[in-house]
Order: C-alpha cells, then sequence, then structure tokens
C-alpha cells in the first residue's frame, strides 16, 4: 500500500533553516509528481510546492518563493523541502503528497519557528 513518511521538522528560531523529508513507498516513485503541504493551527491546507516526476519542473506558493526549494531523489523514493529564512508564519503540520490531486498523504510533521 502507499505510504509516505515525513522527518525533519522541528522548533527553530526565525531565520534558520530545516529540510525535510518524505519517504515514499508502495508505488513507482518515478512515476509520479508530489506535493507539500502545510496546515497552520486553525486554518485550511495550503499548497506550498510541486514537483514533477523528473524533478524538471517545480512551482512554489508566492510566500515561500526563494526561500524554500523542492526536490527529490528517485533512487532513495524520498521528495525534500528545503526551508531557509524560516518565519514565524511559517509554523505549519508539513504534509507531503502524492501529485496534487490524490488522496496519498503523509502522516505530517510539525515545523515551529520561534525564539
Amino acid at each position: 500500500q502507499v505510504q509516505l513518511v515525513e522527518s525533519g521538522g522541528g522548533l527553530v528560531q526565525p531565520g534558520g533553516s530545516l529540510r525535510l523529508s518524505c519517504a515514499a513507498s508502495g508505488f513507482t516513485f518515478s512515476m509520479y509528481g508530489m506535493s507539500w503541504y502545510r496546515q497552520a493551527p486553525g486554518k485550511e491546507r495550503d499548497l506550498v510546492a510541486t514537483i514533477t516526476s523528473t524533478g524538471g519542473v517545480t512551482s512554489y506558493t508566492d510566500s515561500v518563493k526563494g526561500r524554500f526549494t523542492i526536490s527529490r531523489d528517485n533512487a532513495k523514493n524520498t521528495v525534500y523541502l528545503q526551508m531557509n529564512s524560516l518565519k514565524p508564519e511559517d509554523t505549519a503540520v508539513y504534509y507531503c503528497r502524492r501529485g496534487w490531486v490524490s488522496n496519498y498523504w503523509g502522516q505530517g510533521t510539525q515545523v515551529t519557528v520561534s525564539s
């Protein structure tokens, strides 16, 4: 069965960096685009970044452009989200998703940006 397992979240000071990972299994990873979403307390889950199956095309929501980078390693069945220059408003639970319309989600990893 499809499994997506996020890791790498934690507490970081404003201006700091984190790299999230999402390990995929149960499907042919290299055939699917992947995406990262986030959900802050009391808010809807929002799209953060997407990457195509080969990694050739990426997209970002405006609020993270220039700070976050999505990438993937198809040999390791893993998608990453490098987050730099973190701000308190980036605090959320971050989820990876197979594609951007599927019902396959990871369990989420908490990112807290606070001094």
